[in-house]
């Protein structure tokens, strides 16, 4: 997850105030071309001067290739929400894979909801509950009130073949008794007995031996 977090970090500065960049470059380029005229300049011999003005071209050419590369780099992450960001660090993937604005606002939205058995609100929901208004909020599909029969709603579908959207079902107390909406990296989020909406691993021991299948949904594309 670390191998992430410095390029978020920096993004969202970026994103915060791209004029922080400019500030930040702009004087440095500045400080090079106004020397202070009283500056006594070191005697330069006869035999060092090609290497001098190799070494200060070599730098000016540099730096002219860092400001132009960070000023694209700041172009492309505006494209990006901060939830885009936040979400990219929690699921250890690029920013670049979370596509689906809406689908992380909502989630944003209702972390940390606590769970509640039959509750539909944020003052309390259950596991299907929140997958029923994820999938409407998100996709505009309707899906029925329970764990169970929203397995009967989908198409099953390999573990191998995951993809941001499908749903994931566990037995927790007998049959299908939980579910959630898998994302990415091993990841799905979902309304747990025990923290609320939440990001889980499929890789965690509870999960692994809990977990029955997937089924996918016709329609799991993100609203313009």
């Amino acid at each position: 997850m670390m191998k992430h977090l410095f390029t978020y970090l920096s993004a969202i500065i970026l994103l915060s105030s791209c004029s922080m960049v400019k500030s930040v470059l702009q004087p440095k380029q500045t400080a090079v071309s106004q020397a202070p005229a009283s500056e006594p300049m070191p005697e330069v011999k006869p035999e060092n001067k090609r290497a001098k003005v190799g070494s200060s071209s070599t730098v000016n050419n540099s730096t002219a290739f860092q400001t132009k590369e960070i000023s694209g780099y700041s172009a492309s992450l505006e494209l990006f929400s901060l939830q885009q960001f936040k979400y990219a660090i929690r699921l250890d993937v690029p920013v670049e894979a979370l596509q689906n604005k809406s689908l992380y606002n909502l989630i944003d939205e209702w972390w940390g909801t606590p769970y509640r058995l039959g509750g539909t609100t944020q003052r309390g929901i259950d596991c299907s509950a929140f997958v029923q208004t994820l999938m409407f909020g998100v996709f505009a599909l309707q899906l029925p009130r329970t764990a169970r029969e929203q397995k009967e709603s989908t198409t099953w579908i390999p573990m191998s073949d995951l993809r941001e959207g499908d749903l994931v079902f566990f037995n927790t107390r007998g049959s299908v008794s939980h579910v959630g909406v898998y994302l990415h990296n091993n990841k799905f989020v979902h309304a747990s007995t025990s923290g609320g909406v939440m990001i889980s691993d499929l890789n965690e021991t509870y999960w692994s031996r809990k977990l029955i299948g997937a089924g996918r949904l016709a329609g799991t594309v993100p609203l313009p």
